[in-house]
């Protein structure tokens, strides 16, 4: 018997502590100047400028963040099978440099997938905050696990 988590391992009510990582000023600038060149997250003065009032990472940035920790926290140790989607998106605050977040993934529902047999569909809302407890990220997504022992 593997130790991976599969779909008979998750429950609604259950959650799972993602960890932290911190965030650099060069990584917030250097992941901007590659995927999101806005000003607001390419330097201090545009950022203060701007609605965000500060260098802040790209939204996409955050999210690359936590689904980071997402991967490493959860879906590495499981038979995950990927993910049809994401069904709601918040970027809730900016994440500035020297901000540390912390995620989590709590089980919202499970429902085997009457296509197929051997998988089931475990939807997750997963949030992070930052360092003094803000709430910078959430989404909610359906992602696809493997069972142990697939329905005849």
């Amino acid at each position: 018997m593997s130790d991976l988590f599969h779909f008979e391992d998750f429950a609604p009510g259950q959650s799972f502590d993602l960890g932290s990582l911190t965030v650099s000023r060069e990584e917030i600038i250097g992941f901007a100047s590659e995927f999101d060149p806005q000003p607001f997250h390419l330097s201090e003065e545009a950022g203060s400028a701007s609605l965000l009032g500060g260098l802040a990472a790209s939204g996409w940035h955050t999210g690359s963040l936590v689904m980071r920790l997402l991967a490493t926290g959860l879906l590495n140790k499981s038979a995950g099978r990927g993910s049809p989607g994401m069904t709601r998106l918040q970027w809730k605050h900016p994440v500035r440099p020297g901000d540390t977040l912390t995620a989590r993934a709590d089980v919202l529902t499970t429902r085997d997938l009457r296509s197929r047999p051997d998988l089931g569909i475990v939807t997750v809302r997963v949030t992070a905050a930052n360092q003094t407890g803000t709430g910078v990220v959430e989404w909610e997504n359906p992602i696809l696990f493997a069972k142990r022992e697939p329905a005849a």
